[in-house]
């Protein structure tokens, strides 16, 4: 039984969480502590680097001590420490990844340089005593990609963004409609009482050969809508009908890219994925084709340590470990 202590803090999320398990069997969370900063950035509009590197460094000791509290242990029995160390804001992965490394250092113990993604693609399986092959999408703030998976660590891509992720295109339409930041919340909240068939948006790249996505033409076809319309649109009606677009590309992309890969299990996480009517979309054209369709949990959608975590432990498990001299990567891929 191993016990392990990570700490997330890619962009305005201080995190940090401690898991413990073995292998073949599931993790464990025995605490898991999120600070926001999303009151913090709202007056700018969008994520401000040094606002965030800075309240990283205010916040970050006083969640360490708080996570050790919570899980009853004490610091001397972590038996590893990681951290994201990429993609991200340079400035921000700074704070957790050299944090972790001192930890690390000072207790004499392994230290795991871990990628944002595959937090966000092994989150659907951390109350599972395995991850199984599968179809994975993951769809953020910053990212939209889907992936094959054998198995932990042995990732295929097979398409991402051209442009603007998924989430991002939620953040801008929002902020196109006079919308609190960030945009997504506000723009689903909206939604339920429109109609999404009031506005045609394109569709792009849906039936394209390839399994790339592009979601800045739906974006410029919103801000044409608001230009002609000199703003007077109703609300509900056109972020339902964005919605229904982005809705039909990513289940669409996804499930022709099961299809193709052969795979019966389909993984869906990262922030957007929160979305409920994206979620019933997802159950609904699963039920229907055969697939089945794991979400991570709501607490372990949006940026958070204890991913980092499930991550680090199955390396460290497997017996690796970074070195600590390794430097951040704030365009690190997965795959």
């Amino acid at each position: 039984m191993a016990l392990l202590l990570a700490i997330e803090s890619s962009c305005d999320e201080t995190a940090v969480a401690i898991v413990r398990g073995e292998a073949g069997g599931a993790a464990e969370v025995l605490a898991s502590e999120v600070s926001s900063q999303i009151e913090l950035h709202r007056e700018h509009g969008g994520v401000v680097p040094e606002l965030a590197s800075r309240n990283h460094s205010l916040r970050l000791r006083g969640l360490v001590e708080k996570a050790i509290s919570d899980a009853g242990v004490t610091m001397p029995e972590i038996d590893a420490f990681a951290a994201t160390t990429g993609p991200g804001l340079a400035s921000s992965l700074l704070i957790g990844s050299t944090a972790a490394k001192g930890m690390a250092c000072a207790a004499d113990r392994p230290f795991l340089a871990i990628n944002h993604l595959e937090g966000h693609l092994l989150s659907p399986f951390l109350d599972r005593t395995a991850v199984p092959p599968h179809l994975a999408l993951i769809v953020s703030g910053g990212h939209t990609l889907l992936l094959d998976v054998e198995g932990p660590g042995r990732y295929r891509k097979l398409g991402g963004t051209r442009d603007d992720a998924a989430g991002e295109a939620y953040d801008k339409v929002g902020k196109m409609l006079g919308l609190p930041y960030p945009g997504g919340p506000e723009i689903e909240k909206n939604a339920r009482g429109g109609n999404p068939a009031a506005y045609d948006f394109p569709r792009s790249m849906l039936h394209d050969p390839h399994l790339d996505f592009s979601f800045s033409g739906l974006k410029t076809a919103v801000l044409y809508t608001l230009q002609k319309a000199n703003g007077k649109v109703s609300t509900a009606d056109l972020s339902a009908s964005f919605q229904q677009a982005v809705i039909e590309i990513l289940v669409g992309k996804t499930l022709r890219a099961a299809r193709e890969s052969g795979r019966s299990v389909i993984a869906l996480s990262g922030g957007v994925s929160l979305n409920q009517a994206l979620r019933r979309a997802f159950q609904d054209a699963c039920a229907k084709s055969g697939h089945e369709l794991i979400t991570a949990s709501p607490d372990f959608c949006t940026d958070n340590a204890a991913m980092i975590a499930f991550a680090g432990l199955l390396r460290h498990l497997a017996g690796e470990c970074s070195p600590l001299g390794e430097d951040i990567h704030p365009n690190l891929p997965l795959a």
